[in-house]
């Protein structure tokens, strides 16, 4: 070991495990990043801790890699905060803040409020480091917990405000598990019986489908994915957040099934004889709350967390692994099904996808003024570069990108917001942060906008050079049913006061003042020119789009009897 400061450690054990990034609001361990500037390390200074764990969080999913944001100990509740969205999706991120100093603490020193607790919940691992000798191992299991298993948030609290605690030179030695620098950092496989069983299973179903979740993108398994559809002739459906698993343009994708999803794949769900979920948590949202597949339907499930198998759903057979992994046992296991031995059932599975089309196109074909959503997604999926990267913003704009925009080609990816409204221009940044030789393009709506509209100039200053695509709407007009049904239909000027914004807000004057370039559209041909023209602009662009307020994101189809919303 040599002697070096806790700051120096800091900046060489992330470099050690690949970070190019940290996103930060100052002032917290102002010396590490001094430190990071001689090692190639970025720092994005935000203008809020939730954008700062956002975008953290948008890099770390597109990347794979640990993404790291800091804060002092004012803002550790801030960053908390942002830490949920990151935690639902099972991202793996580092979080670090400042923490009370010994000598103040139970005599209200400023600024000081226990906060440590609030990262229990959002995090896989929550820990302090009062001594600096401490950094090496903490760290190391810092970012061996993040990536490990289920990948999640980890949270690190140093002494002082500002971290100011590890300011001291002692004997250190920087070591970095790299094998932990990335998800997966291993690739468990299940028992060679049950993947047998879960074949058969498969090859003697009338009607099985697929439904693909999150973990099959974290684990890069969608070759495999699609491998073993096609080899046992299987449908496959996809959770929001594996949309792009499989191409929409693929004759066994039924689309993107759940709450934000398509009538079709609902449908297709609800009909399969037997579901094999791959890397899902089965939880409210990928089964319309429970309601597709309806209980008792069989079921297959494949997950990386034991605790996953079983939970929502009674399993035939639980696969215990990685995605990639078990479902290379799975193709090296299975029989091709003979031709036309599948038929009467991926036909049906193709005629409801036809249907669906057959409806939606009526809307993504609107010249309509103001512009339809749909209309705005179709433009999307037509100038959408073959490597281009959809960022979705939760709400209406999770479900207008989930259903209306095909990904149609197998360099394209989409990564959603998981339910925290305004994540997604923050965490589109973080993405194109990951990313900077991709187009991203971020999908979300005025309201989303909104919350962290100033992160626009961050874009601006360091180049961050995203298309912003904004629904723009006036209002959060995912809310109209609520708010007919709160006034139970009565014409009322004060409701909208629950939901509408201010009508004519000129969102790219705004961002053109922040730095940005910007364009407003008002016709639908507009967005198909604009476009091509604001990738290729190497800059932040903003297309502020003048849609109906009125629009509303159609409903989940479910089965008879079942109750809509959003």
């Amino acid at each position: 070991m040599s002697k070096m400061t806790g700051p120096r450690l800091i900046a060489e054990v992330f470099k050690s495990y690949g970070v190019t990034h940290v996103f930060f609001v100052p002032t917290i361990l102002m010396d590490a990043l001094a430190e990071m500037d001689h090692l190639g390390i970025r720092k994005i200074m935000t203008h809020g801790e939730k954008a700062a764990a956002y975008m953290a969080d948008g890099y770390a999913r597109a990347s794979g890699r640990p993404g790291v944001c800091m804060a002092q100990q004012i803002g550790a509740s801030n960053l908390s905060a942002g830490l949920r969205d990151g935690f639902m999706a099972g991202s793996p991120i580092i979080a670090v803040t400042g923490g009370p100093g010994t000598a103040g603490r139970y005599r209200i020193a400023y600024q000081e409020v226990e906060d440590f607790t609030q990262f229990d919940a959002v995090t896989k691992l929550n820990v302090q480091a009062d001594d600096v000798t401490r950094l090496p191992d903490l760290l190391r299991h810092l970012f061996r917990t993040a990536t490990s298993g289920a990948p999640g948030p980890v949270h690190l609290r140093l002494r002082g405000s500002h971290g100011q605690g590890i300011e001291t030179e002692t004997e250190l030695q920087p070591l970095a598990e790299t094998q932990f620098s990335r998800v997966p950092p291993f690739r468990p496989e299940p028992e060679a019986q049950r993947v047998r069983d879960a074949v058969a299973l498969l090859a003697k179903a009338g009607k099985p489908i697929i439904v693909a979740g999150g973990g099959v993108v974290a684990s890069g398994a969608q070759s495999e994915l699609v491998e073993l559809a096609e080899k046992l002739q299987i449908p496959v459906a996809a959770s929001l957040t594996a949309k792009g698993s499989i191409l929409d343009s693929h004759p066994l994708s039924a689309g993107v099934v759940g709450t934000y999803s398509r009538a079709c794949a609902n449908r297709a769900v609800s009909e399969a004889d037997l579901v094999f979920f791959i890397g899902c948590h089965t939880g409210g949202q990928v089964t319309a709350n429970w309601r597709v597949p309806a209980a008792g339907t069989p079921v297959i499930q494949l997950d990386i967390n034991a605790e996953e198998l079983g939970r929502n759903y009674s399993n035939q057979v639980s696969l215990h692994g990685d995605a990639k992994a078990t479902l290379r046992q799975m193709v090296n296991a299975a029989q091709r099904k003979g031709v036309g031995s599948a038929t009467e059932w991926t036909e049906r599975v193709q005629q409801l996808v036809a249907e669906w089309r057959a409806q939606a196109d009526r809307m993504r074909n609107s010249d309509a003024v103001p512009l339809r959503p749909e209309r705005l997604c179709k433009e999307i999926t037509e100038t959408l570069p073959a490597n281009g990267v959809v960022v979705s913003d939760t709400g209406h704009a999770g479900m207008w990108t989930g259903q209306m925009i095909d990904l149609t080609q197998p360099g394209q990816r989409y990564i959603r917001c998981e339910g925290s409204l305004g994540w997604g221009l923050p965490g589109a940044m973080g993405v194109k942060c990951a990313a900077p030789d991709r187009p991203v393009l971020c999908f979300t709506g005025d309201g989303g906008l909104y919350y962290h509209l100033s992160e626009l100039e961050t874009a601006a200053r360091h180049g961050i050079n995203l298309v912003v695509v904004v629904n723009n709407n006036g209002s959060l007009n995912q809310e109209i049913p609520l708010v007919k049904a709160a006034y139970q239909e009565k014409r009322d000027e004060r409701s909208g006061e629950i939901w509408r914004f201010l009508k004519n807000a000129d969102l790219a004057k705004v961002a053109e003042a922040l730095g940005c370039a910007a364009f407003r559209v008002e016709k639908p041909g507009e967005l198909k020119a604009l476009l091509p023209r604001a990738f290729a602009m190497n800059k932040p662009v903003l297309l502020d789009c003048a849609s109906d307020e009125q629009a509303l994101a159609p409903t989940a189809w479910l089965p008879a009897g079942g109750s809509r919303g959003h």
